[in-house]
């Protein structure tokens, strides 16, 4: 009996229709039937029961998978970089919030400045010898020219001690505050000027000097600003507080060796003095804060 035989088709391509019960022919050439390499997605029942009417089911073999685009150096790259804020200049000047003591104090000297220079000048001089810390007021009024002498500025307000007023009454307020700030500037300034003029009156005393001593000229800020400079030494970074206060002290060095004014000079140093004795008092305050609040417990 003769059976037809069709070839079998060698790349997997090729499927023979058959019925849901028929069973698979037996292959004529004792090779087992090999599975296809690539499987077809049949598209049954539960695959078309959950799309939505209207819509066709899509296999999940052949659905598109998204690409990841981008990688972790790029994404870091793409994020906005961070920029630091840029200094202002006009922070180095004084203001009426932050630095009400320094801004009402320089509105003062600038208006005995200017009234100094364009005023009557025999008025001018009779206030500045009233204001003068010399040692008749300091025996009769010793408070009230002590306020006084600190009201003028030597020089007008470009000289070089006006200048510093600015800078550096800001740059301590900002840190420590305009109570402090004047304190250590008062101090430096009565503490100069009383350890000036008194040896001036004992030598008067003395006969050493003449009776025209106890009437020198003396007015002005500059005590008062050598010892803010001392004060603000001691709150900068080591290599600058050094190198301020050398820097400083030798431009009073040099004052004292050309011995122009030598009472003034040594007030000078000694008012830098006074304000390196206040950096325990001025480091030991610290910004009061709230304490934390304890976290509540879980029960």
């Amino acid at each position: 009996m003769n059976q037809s035989v069709e070839p079998l088709d060698t790349a997997g391509t090729t499927d023979v229709a058959r019925a849901p019960g028929d069973r698979e022919p037996p292959a004529l050439n004792a090779i087992p039937r090999q599975p296809d390499p690539h499987p077809r997605a049949e598209a049954g029942p539960a695959a078309t029961a959950s799309a939505p009417a209207g819509m066709t089911a899509t296999p999940i073999a052949d659905r598109p998978v998204p690409a990841v685009t981008g990688s972790a150096p790029a994404a870091k790259a793409a994020a906005p970089a961070v920029t630091r804020p840029r200094p202002r200049l006009w922070r180095l000047l004084p203001g009426p919030r932050r630095t009400p003591f320094t801004f009402g104090y320089a509105l003062v000297l600038t208006a005995t400045s200017l009234l100094g220079r364009y005023a009557d000048p025999q008025l001018v001089d009779a206030l500045l010898r009233g204001s003068s810390t010399d040692v008749a007021h300091l025996a009769h009024n010793p408070l009230l020219v002590l306020v006084a002498s600190a009201l003028w500025v030597a020089g007008g307000i470009t000289s070089p001690y006006a200048v510093a007023f600015l800078l550096v009454l800001t740059a301590l307020e900002r840190r420590i505050g305009g109570l402090r700030t004047a304190g250590v500037f008062l101090l430096g300034h009565v503490v100069a000027t009383l350890a000036t003029e008194v040896p001036v009156g004992l030598s008067v005393l003395a006969g050493h000097l003449p009776g025209s001593s106890l009437h020198r000229l003396d007015y002005g800020i500059s005590f008062g600003v050598a010892a803010s400079i001392g004060a603000l030494a001691g709150l900068l970074t080591p290599w600058l507080r050094w190198a301020v206060l050398a820097g400083f002290g030798w431009m009073l060095v040099e004052d004292l060796i050309a011995f122009t004014d030598p009472m003034t000079n040594w007030g000078h140093l000694l008012a830098l003095a006074v304000g390196v004795c206040t950096w325990p008092l001025l480091r030991r305050g610290r910004p009061f804060l709230a304490p934390a609040r304890p976290a509540p417990r879980r029960r």
